[in-house]
This record gives C-alpha cells, structure tokens and sequence, in this order.
C-alpha cells in the first residue's frame, strides 16, 4: 500500500482529557502521528485540533472512523484532499555566530521572510511561520551554513480556503 501525508481537522470538545483519548488512540493502535497541534475556537467549548499523519488509505479510513466513533469528536474533516492554508510555528537558534555570520542570518532572515526576535552576543533567534516545506528548506540551509542551530517546531495548523488556492 502507498503511503501519503494526510491531514485531519477535528472539532472536539474543550473537556479535560479528549487530546490524551485522541493521541491514545494514534498510539494504541500504533498509528503514525507527524504533528497534533491543538487550540480553542471561537467558540470556548470547543477545540479543533490539526492532525498530521503519514499512512496507507486503509489505516486513514480506520482513523476516521474510529475518530467519528468517539463521543467528544463533534466533526472530522479529512483536510489531505482539500485546498488549505497551513503554517507551522518554529523557531530556530543559531549558536557560536561571528559578526560575519549574524549578517548572513539577518540576510536569511530577510529571504525567508522570519523575524530576528532575539539576539546575544554570539546567538540569535529567528521566528518562523512558514509552511513545513519552507521550514524544511530553511532549516537545511541553516545547517549547511552554521555549525550549531537549534530548532523548535510546532504542528501545523490548517484552515479550508477560501479562494481555490492550495498548500
């Protein structure tokens, strides 16, 4: 079977407990989980979580049913299909910068549209919200230039479009 990225969005209920039943459920059934991202909306009692996963059409039907099953999901929506606006937070450390290297890191910064948000006196912080593509690509290119670079991510979070634009 082939393997795809997928993304799910879901609308749960904001009680104590749902994301540890949801992620209980991708590790009970050894289901891979790349991202689980998680906030209210704009309603306080509810929460859409953004789900990343990598798997066979079989295992993500399974996924999906076994999320409709549940009694606090309120909506899955398989979003892997489905023109979307995503981003993902990061955040990146470049350590042991020369004054040399924080010029490059600022003109980094500037092609990759980052913010610098911090900076010492051998280190400095950019701010990302890029896709993970992006993110991908600017961590390499850190990598390859910089001997010490941290990195921090958080999940994507996904939104349908509303024009026809995609990914």
């Amino acid at each position: 079977m082939m393997m795809k990225d997928r993304w799910i969005a879901l609308y749960v209920e904001n009680d104590v407990g749902v994301l540890a039943k949801i992620s209980g459920l991708f590790a009970g059934k050894a289901y891979n989980l790349n991202s689980l991202t998680v906030g209210t909306t704009e309603d306080e009692g509810v929460s859409r979580m953004t789900i990343a996963s990598t798997c066979d059409d079989l295992t993500f039907e399974q996924i999906k049913k076994q999320l409709n099953r549940m009694v606090e999901v309120i909506k899955v929506m398989d979003l892997t299909d489905t023109p979307i606006h995503m981003k993902e937070v990061m955040f990146a450390k470049v350590k042991k910068c020369s004054e040399t290297d924080k010029a490059e890191v600022f003109r980094i910064a500037e092609v990759f549209s980052v913010q610098v948000v911090d900076i010492g006196t051998d280190s400095m912080l950019l701010e990302c919200m890029l896709t993970e593509r992006r993110n991908n690509e600017l961590i390499r290119l850190l990598k390859a230039r910089f001997s010490a670079v941290e990195i921090v991510r958080g999940g994507g979070v996904a939104i349908e479009s509303i024009s026809t634009s995609c990914r």
